[in-house]
């Protein structure tokens, strides 16, 4: 499994609150939660992404509440995968919950810059800023997880068994 986009870097801490604002979180419908994504951390983002963009950002990602609208906008707003030096435990198994492919990686969240072009392949861990030419050794998916993933999440996951 890989993705490939342009990268959308964040600081340390992010929290479910500017990745959807409360204000939001009235509908549950991907594509409405999706253009709202980022709106008060980076007003330009939903304007700016494409298909198999990625999020790279440093400690703590998706800390704050645990809802789990947070990594469906991320997803639906087209982001390919998240890497972040650290992630919140609940956002973690919420992105992994509903297909969305993130990785923890600190040499990466540090050096990978925004606008960068990067690679991600999910089985061997790597991480290539093909911008630079770098790359990283993140953690690689286990087997059980990139099945959720490719299953677009784990209720599809449960069901397709």
């Amino acid at each position: 499994m890989k993705a490939q986009g342009k990268v959308f870097k964040y600081a340390d801490n992010v929290d479910t609150d500017v990745i959807i604002p409360a204000r939001y979180l009235n509908s549950s419908d991907p594509r409405e939660l999706a253009a709202h994504c980022m709106e008060d951390i980076d007003k330009d983002f939903v304007n700016k992404v494409n298909k198999g963009d990625i999020i790279v950002a440093r400690k703590n990602f998706g800390c704050g509440s645990s809802r789990e609208h947070a990594p469906i906008a991320i997803k639906e707003s087209g982001i390919s995968c998240v890497i972040a030096e650290t992630f919140a435990r609940i956002f973690y198994r919420n992105a992994i919950n509903i297909g969305l492919p993130i990785m923890e990686c600190a040499e990466a969240s540090k050096a990978i810059n925004a606008g960068d072009e990067v690679s991600v392949d999910f089985d061997e861990g790597i991480i290539t800023d093909i911008t630079t030419g770098q790359t990283f050794k993140g953690q690689a998916f286990p087997e059980f997880m990139q099945k959720i993933v490719k299953a677009e999440g784990l209720v599809n996951y449960i069901k397709n068994r």
